[in-house]
């Protein structure tokens, strides 16, 4: 057969695979209002199975292409479904309560915790989101957390991820840990110094202190100095630079922002030494309860999800179903179990839409468990 003779006939099968598809997704809904007189869910997973295996068994070499084709059938009749079953959920009554109480605007005017001391480039993320907020300083993540948590901070500013060296894990699993919510980002340039007591020479530095983070981002320059300086890890950059300044020592430096040198005393003996001059941290702002302001557009969720081959492909279905941009997925180790993982997800969308709100009640049904974190937008 020529191409074109082979291009007629599938285009003659498409002609028929289109209305069918089309009249399966009407019996789809049909099915959704007997399922919704009488009180049933819209997942079934025995009649699956059922199909599914009818399907292989006829599907010969073919078995694998078709059982991935009547998954996706699946998984779009389902998010079908989900947009017509209109019920009361957990979480469509958290977006609603939100969206509900929220002001028009992140206040300027806020008590605002942030990791570290003054100097902290948390402090600048905070300062650049509550231009007029009362900032209080907490040693660890996980206190700011409990600060906003126990109602002590209306908000907290932590980093999430760093555009060079990636996630901040700390805070992945304090999200998943703690019960609050996000209600803004931001990103944040950051320049790293090398910062030491003045009249210090770069050839005198015998340790450099700083966040693992920020010594990660300046694993470069770190490389060209080598053994000739240990290297630590404190909690926080400024606080690395604090240290320095109260320490006295001259072969001590720090990794942290130009803001140490007046704040502490210290002089910059290297500038920009950051591996990249794209050097970007997202900060997140969280918050006891859930705040939705207008224009939104940004969802966070985590989902704990059996450990079983295409359920993640399964999520991520039920999401492209509705043509919805992805922008993050990040899986972290659940502490205390062996081999379980959360999967953190960031997708562009609002729950002023319901169709998106019905799909993340159909991954809440279908997953052990789901967080809404938020809806929000980034700066």
């Amino acid at each position: 057969m020529e191409l074109s003779d082979i291009r007629k006939e599938i285009d003659a099968i498409d002609s028929q695979l289109l209305p069918l598809f089309l009249e399966r997704m009407k019996l789809s809904a049909e099915a959704v209002k007997y399922k919704k007189e009488h009180s049933l869910p819209i997942l079934s997973k025995t009649r699956e199975n059922e199909i599914l295996e009818r399907v292989m068994s006829e599907s010969g070499d073919l078995e694998q292409y078709s059982h991935r084709l009547y998954m996706m059938i699946f998984e779009l009749s389902r998010a079908y479904q989900a947009t017509l079953f209109d019920g009361k959920s957990k979480i469509k009554e958290e977006t609603e309560k939100a969206l509900t109480v929220s002001e028009q605007a992140l206040p300027q005017r806020a008590t605002v915790a942030c990791q570290g001391v003054e100097g902290a480039y948390s402090e600048e993320a905070a300062t650049k989101l509550f231009p007029r907020g009362n900032l209080m300083f907490f040693k660890t993540f996980e206190a700011v957390f409990d600060a906003v948590e126990n109602g002590f901070c209306r908000y907290g500013v932590v980093p999430i991820e760093n555009s060079s060296n990636g996630p901040v894990k700390a805070t992945y699993e304090l999200l998943h840990k703690k019960n609050v919510k996000i209600v803004k980002s931001g990103r944040l340039f950051i320049r790293h110094e090398l910062l030491a007591l003045p009249g210090t020479r770069l050839e005198d530095i015998k340790e450099i202190r700083s966040h693992e983070q920020a010594l990660g981002q300046c694993s470069e320059f770190l490389k060209k100095i080598g053994s000739k300086a240990v290297i630590k890890s404190f909690p926080n950059t400024a606080m690395a630079a604090k240290s320095v300044a109260d320490g006295k020592d001259r072969t001590v430096a720090a990794i942290a922002s130009h803001s140490g040198c007046a704040l502490y005393g210290l002089e910059c003996i290297a500038e920009d030494i950051q591996n990249s001059d794209n050097n970007y941290t997202r900060f997140i702002c969280i918050s006891k309860n859930a705040e939705i302001y207008p224009g939104a557009n940004r969802i966070s969720f985590v989902v704990e999800c059996e450990n079983k081959p295409g359920m993640l492909y399964s999520i991520i279905a039920k999401i492209a179903a509705l043509e919805i941009d992805i922008l993050k997925v990040e899986s972290c180790p659940i502490v205390g179990r062996n081999f379980d993982f959360m999967f953190f997800f960031e997708i562009a969308s609002s729950v002023n839409d319901k169709k998106t709100v019905s799909m993340l009640e159909s991954i809440e049904n279908e997953c052990k468990k789901l967080i809404f974190l938020g809806n929000y937008s980034e700066e």
